[in-house]
């Protein structure tokens, strides 16, 4: 029984997919003529108009995309960044990762690939629909802004697409301690499809997994379209890391990007979302309390093993025999932010 509501979930998904698909390929392309090419209409510019703010968007757009895996800061880098005053990029959207999901099981199948071809939706049909379907949930789904930011975890799994998608896009990686990621996933019952959040070794080897993966992105797209940046630098050392951001995304300094959680539900600052688990962490100051959480919280097979077990922990520049760890020391604003949230003040 069990498995069968799976595969009917799986099949009532991918027909969502398809319909999706459907309507974006009939919205933007039925007013096409004889004379103007599929991808020439995709890629035309669009008006977007709220209140009394109107701008013009298309592909070319310097879109920012934040991923990377569940509780690695994303959240976090969101909105310090939404607290620039150029930039909006709002609550997950949660149904791009999933269509850029869908359409990685379309290009893998070779069955599913035979019927695409067949019902003529070439590659370029498919990237001209699925880029308008994204930039109109970017785009749409906030206020108008000067730029504009998604955040989306597993968005970084198809980083080199997107990239393709959107050729002046720059994406930042968020890279955590794969320990305190999982950790804090368990522990927040954060839900991730194929992850028993009661076995803390196979949710490390998948994390591997996972992170091997978002990595390869980033070294595939260069230094020029892709920014990883470690969580636990970002928290200890906020002015230092949000510099090396903002040169990377060229845009001017802000100071407001340091104090994120005075702009938190204020009219033009930054929505939050109240299913996102991290809500309740990004409306306090920058602060180093989880950075640490996860020790003694390990399986003693698992921490033993942990070199083996989660290899790319080493690769990303962690220590995997370190408990604790030492990640740094804290600048001296967030070493009184901290001792603050410790003692109930913020």
């Amino acid at each position: 029984m069990r498995t069968w509501r799976m595969n009917c979930r799986k099949a009532l998904l991918y027909s969502a997919g398809l319909c999706v698909l459907s309507f974006v390929v009939y919205s933007y392309f039925l007013s096409c003529s004889d004379d103007i090419t599929i991808l020439e209409k995709a890629v035309g510019t669009h008006t977007y108009t709220l209140g009394n703010q109107t701008i013009q968007y298309d592909r070319s757009l310097p879109l920012i995309f934040i991923g990377g895996f569940p509780r690695s800061g994303t959240t976090l880098m969101r909105a310090m960044i939404d607290a620039h005053p150029d930039v909006r990029c709002g609550e997950e959207t949660r149904i791009i990762p999933r269509l850029l999901g869908m359409r990685q099981h379309w290009t893998k199948s070779a069955k599913e690939s035979v019927r695409l071809r067949e019902a003529g939706i070439s590659d370029r049909v498919l990237d001209s629909a699925i880029s308008a379907f994204i930039l109109e949930v970017i785009i749409k789904h906030g206020e108008p802004a000067k730029r504009f930011c998604n955040k989306d975890p597993f968005t970084m799994k198809s980083g080199v697409y997107l990239s393709r998608l959107f050729p002046n896009a720059k994406v930042i990686f968020m890279i955590r301690d794969g320990r305190a990621a999982i950790h804090s996933v368990i522990s927040r019952k954060v839900s991730i499809t194929g992850f028993a959040l009661n076995n803390f070794r196979l949710c490390m080897q998948k994390w591997d997994k996972a992170v091997e993966n978002m990595h390869n992105q980033c070294t595939s797209l260069g230094p020029s379209r892709c920014l990883p940046v470690h969580y636990e630098q970002l928290v200890l050392h906020p002015r230092q890391y949000m510099e090396r951001v903002l040169r990377f995304l060229n845009l001017p300094w802000s100071e407001t990007v340091l104090h994120h959680e005075d702009y938190v539900g204020k009219p033009g600052g930054i929505s939050l979302s109240k299913t996102e688990k991290s809500t309740d962490q990004v409306v306090k100051s920058i602060n180093a309390n989880a950075l640490s959480k996860w020790v003694g919280k390990i399986p003693k097979d698992v921490v033993d093993e942990m070199a083996d077990v989660a290899p790319m922990l080493r690769t990303l520049g962690y220590d995997p025999n370190a408990n604790p760890p030492s990640y740094g020391i804290p600048d001296k604003e967030v070493a009184r932010n901290t001792e603050q949230i410790k003692a109930g003040r913020f």
